[in-house]
């Protein structure tokens, strides 16, 4: 990308969108353009192809996304599959009928298989079967990034993927039935120790484990991929590092400085058990993130803290609910 290209980021609301945003700033990229949700509604595929008609960006940035935990994704997957594979598709389509340059999807790694070899290389997609309480959030964005690679082949179109694992940090979503577990984690350790709670119950039994990448790191891999990367092959992106969320809830409880009882209710999912990405492609490109979990749960808190300064009755991202816009 040279400084004076056209880029447009979608979801820059988002907690993703918002960070690449940020890392495009730093790096001396200010032809940047974005629109609200209220601007431009990206499951309207007339208006997205008139946006894109209009603007014609040279590099698209597509993290867009509707996102959610294990609740919001078990109450309402038709939600989670429609608005996802509309927007992707309008977007990806626009995209490459008006003539850009580039364009970068951003998925997730629970496109991977619920029981995949772990770490879980890129090649595993498709294997075998889903984890069922997001599968409909999965075949979405496997249908995005297989769009992607189906116009590469076709068309010789410049299309790339990124799989982040579990992200965290600035302006993320702490609704307390749509977030996902490290910022649902946050909350629910700030509001029990400032009401002075003796326990705080989490979901499942604490076993499984989960990989975390800072948004801020993503958003550093993004801008790096779209500028040394092409390729029809996803390339993940994670710490390589896991931990249980036992282990998570002690250390968010920690920082933010809880010392009452942490109780486990079995009787709710655990989710996937495990879930570690193979992140020796992004390394082998030159890549490695720099913000280690203490570190980054700290900063998440110090935003999270500000927000709720800001507006205490309302401590979600800048879209509404877990949309990322």
């Amino acid at each position: 990308m040279n400084r004076n290209d056209k880029i447009y980021v979608a979801g820059h609301r988002g907690m993703v969108g918002s960070a690449i945003v940020r890392e495009l700033y730093r790096q001396g990229y200010d032809n940047i353009i974005c629109r609200t949700h209220a601007e431009l509604d990206l499951t309207d595929q007339k208006a997205v192809n008139e946006f894109f008609a209009a603007e014609r960006p040279d590099y698209v940035f597509l993290a867009a996304a509707k996102v959610g935990g294990i609740m919001a994704n078990s109450e309402s997957p038709a939600d989670f599959m429609y608005q996802n594979m509309m927007l992707e598709m309008n977007v990806i389509n626009a995209a490459w009928r008006n003539g850009c340059r580039k364009l970068e999807f951003l998925g997730s790694s629970c496109i991977y298989p619920r029981l995949a070899p772990q770490p879980m290389t890129e090649d595993c997609l498709l294997t075998s079967a889903l984890e069922q309480t997001n599968e409909a959030y999965a075949l979405a964005k496997i249908s995005g990034l297989k769009y992607c690679e189906y116009l590469n082949r076709q068309y010789g179109t410049d299309f790339i993927s990124v799989m982040p694992t579990n992200l965290y940090g600035p302006n993320d979503n702490y609704h307390p039935r749509n977030s996902h577990v490290l910022p649902a984690l946050i909350r629910r350790f700030h509001e029990a120790r400032v009401s002075g709670a003796t326990e705080v119950v989490c979901w499942g039994d604490g076993s499984p484990l989960r990989e975390f990448l800072y948004v801020d790191d993503l958003a550093n891999l993004c801008v790096f991929l779209m500028n040394h990367y092409s390729g029809n092959e996803t390339v993940n992106a994670g710490t390589g590092k896991e931990i249980t969320i036992r282990e998570l809830a002690e250390t968010v409880a920690r920082i933010v400085g809880y010392e009452g009882k942490i109780v486990w209710d079995t009787s709710k999912p655990n989710g996937t058990p495990r879930k570690l990405l193979d992140v020796s492609k992004a390394a082998g490109l030159g890549w490695t993130y720099r913000t280690e979990l203490d570190e980054g749960i700290a900063l998440a808190y110090a935003d999270f803290l500000t927000h709720t300064s800001e507006n205490p009755t309302s401590i979600c991202n800048s879209d509404t609910g877990a949309v990322e816009k």
